[in-house]
This record gives structure tokens, sequence and C-alpha cells, in this order.
């Protein structure tokens, strides 16, 4: 998309929202190879679930908001752990749905961008991540969490403004394949260090102090949406 600089904003409108051809299924399939390989490698996921701290942090910002919550600040940091401040009732529904999105929003981004993917809208995909994140960057309050953020919405940014199709498409596919598949790990993940004596006031043990259910229910929510989100999401990406 070199060529967006010269061209009118009606024809930029219709070149972002318009379809494009789909990649041929070897490239779906490398990508989730390597999205996979990313999620199940220790050393790779290391470094690679900054992303979805972005997305799980991101997440519990977007639902404040709506919920009518002040959005204070977000933090992100370089152990990958995060932290979303808002103000409003310390209880209640709003609170609940708020401390929900955290570990949900990975997954369900994954299954909005699989299902952008499978109307072949591969650069509304790019253009709507680096919206996102260019929204994300402005209520970031620390600099490592500036930096993450900026370097993961200029890639988006380069790919969409200055990639071909060919390569637009595998980008797209290996980030959404990245989501679908990252946000299943993170429960599990929460699971094992709390069985360990840690994370006493995970988003888990706050919902369970906020609703009065056990963490063990919000446990089965977070895998049952990143597992529900990796079936259907795959499943759409798959057909071409």
């Amino acid at each position: 998309m070199d060529h967006l600089a010269s061209v009118s904003p009606a024809s930029l409108w219709d070149e972002i929202t318009g379809t494009q051809p789909d990649p041929e299924l070897w490239v779906v399939i490398a990508t989730l190879v390597a999205a996979f390989a990313v999620v199940v490698s220790r050393p790779l996921w290391r470094t690679a679930r900054n992303a979805i701290t972005i997305a799980h942090e991101g997440g519990h910002g977007l639902v404040a908001l709506l919920t009518g919550r002040t959005l204070t600040g977000i933090t992100l940091h370089s152990d990958t752990s995060g932290l979303t401040v808002s103000r409003g009732k310390p209880h209640g529904l709003g609170m609940i749905l708020t401390a929900v999105a955290g570990y949900t929003a990975p997954s369900l981004l994954g299954l909005g961008g699989a299902a952008l993917l499978a109307s072949g809208r591969v650069t509304l995909l790019l253009w709507v991540a680096t919206a996102l994140l260019l929204a994300l960057l402005v209520m970031i309050r620390n600099a490592y969490g500036v930096l993450t953020v900026v370097l993961t919405g200029g890639t988006f940014l380069l790919v969409s403004w200055l990639a071909g199709p060919q390569v637009q498409a595998a980008f797209a596919y290996a980030a959404v394949w990245f989501l679908l598949l990252g946000g299943v790990r993170p429960a599990f993940e929460l699971q094992a260090k709390r069985a360990r004596g840690g994370a006493g006031d995970s988003d888990a043990d706050q919902l369970a102090r906020l609703s009065h259910a056990p963490a063990a229910v919000w446990f089965f929510l977070f895998h049952a949406v990143s597992l529900c989100s990796l079936v259907g999401g795959g499943r759409w990406l798959l057909e071409l």
C-alpha cells in the first residue's frame, strides 16, 4: 500500500474497507505453525507474551470505559505483567465485567480478527489493530509500556502501509493465530501459579470476591472463552 499517500480520502476508504484475495492454504498453515511454535516455546513466549498483555490490559480498559468507569491509566511491565486502574464503584456489574475482560480479551480479539479475515478484509484488520493500539497508547503511563505499544503499533502500520498483499495477508493471519493460540495459555499459567501459592490477587480471585462465586468458576469461563474462540476462529481461518 505504498500508493496510499497519493489517493483521495474516498479511494483510501475503499482501499481499507474493501476485500483482498484469500491467501493460499499453505500460507494459512505456515502462519498457524509459526504462531504455535511461538506460544509453546518458553524463550519465544517470554517475549511474545507482551502482545498478549497489551490485549489483556486493553480489554480491561475498554470495558471499564464502556461500563461508565473512569480509566486512569495502564502500565505494562517487562515481566509481561500489567495493571489497569479505573475509578468508579468498587463493586457491581461494571466492576465484574471489567475484571472478566482481561483474560478473555486476546481470544475475543483473535475471534474478531478471524471474522474479518474470513470475509477477506485483511487491510481493514491491520488498520483497526493500528487504531486500537494508538488509542491504547494515550492511556499508557510508563516508559516500557509506551515502547511496547509503539513498536507493536508501528509494525502494524508499516505492514499496512508499505507491504504488498501477500505479505499483509501472511502477517495478519500470523497475528490472529497468535491471539487465538496465545489467549489459551495465560489462564493455565495463572492456575499453575496459584497452585504454587502465588498470584493471590489475580483477576480470578478479585472476581471471586466481587461475585461470591469461587475462582474456579471464573477459570472455567476464561478457558471456555479461549478454547471456543480458538475452535471457532480456527475454522474461519481454514475455510478458504
